[in-house]
């Protein structure tokens, strides 16, 4: 009998580590991720590979935070770099990764009032935009691009809060953008998730390139020290395979329309 329990524990020593991990991880990520769908292409991928089902939380990148400090989830997949350091600083997240990157690009309409395609940056950008008092719709939701957004107004010299030709909406990428649209004004996003709905709007990339606009995102890992009911394995788990070669691979092939949305960080 006693041979018998010492060949299960031994047994048990060999087993893959998702095996005793719970059976769910819960993920908050940026809305862009949700909006450009790549997220469908990553998460049955990795629910496939590991038996892990993954419960995911699209918001912005300063709610997802949030929702880690609160200790409501096991990993976040973000786009803010300073706010992302100042939560690894604050102890409340661990074995922050990059994962990919694509850019921030500026939204208008096809005539482009403001003459924002001539600009020589994006500060500039935004100061024709001041000038003519031109329609600016923004996300106001404290998400990685809310953060770019203000960021560049502050580079710009200028603050347009309270003016009536800038309205925040407190909504995530896609509304966001097909209200800068149905208005006919300018908006930031993310370049993957203008790719994603291009064939569905007459907005218009008016502004890009400039190396400010690059956008990171990064996945880091909820403290188990702190919430150690957290799903740390489980977490470290989509770590490492959205790092690996799969994963990053996964990301390298997803296209629309022959476009790629993000770049992998692991693939040059």
């Amino acid at each position: 009998m006693k041979n018998f329990l010492l060949l299960i524990l031994f047994s048990s020593l060999l087993l893959p580590l998702h095996v005793f991990s719970k059976n769910a991880i819960k993920i908050a990520t940026t809305t862009s991720l949700e909006d450009s769908s790549l997220l469908k292409k990553l998460v049955p991928a990795f629910e496939k590979k590991y038996g892990l089902r993954v419960d995911v939380i699209a918001t912005g990148s300063g709610s997802a935070l949030k929702l880690a400090e609160n200790g409501d989830i096991d990993l976040v997949f973000v786009h803010d770099p300073g706010a992302e350091e100042k939560f690894v600083e604050a102890g409340y997240g661990i074995n922050r990764r990059r994962v990919m990157y694509n850019t921030f690009v500026i939204l208008g309409p096809e005539e482009d009032s403001a003459e924002v395609k001539n600009s020589g940056s994006p500060s500039q950008a935004f100061e024709k935009i001041f000038a003519r008092k031109a329609i600016f719709i923004s996300r106001g939701d404290n998400s990685g691009t809310h953060e770019k957004e203000l960021l560049l107004w502050e580079a710009s010299g200028l603050s347009p809060k309270g003016e009536k030709w800038y309205q925040e909406v407190g909504q995530g990428m896609a509304t966001t953008i097909l209200i800068a649209n149905e208005k006919k004004g300018y908006a930031l996003t993310d370049r993957g998730t203008y790719l994603a709905l291009k064939n569905k709007i007459d907005l218009q990339i008016v502004f890009e390139g400039d190396e400010s606009l690059m956008n990171p995102y990064s996945v880091i890992a909820v403290n188990p020290e702190k919430y150690p009911k957290a799903n740390y394995q489980g977490a470290l788990l989509f770590i490492d395979w959205v790092t690996s070669a799969d994963g990053q691979k996964i990301i390298q092939d997803y296209k629309i329309d022959g476009e790629q949305l993000f770049y992998p960080c692991g693939i040059k």
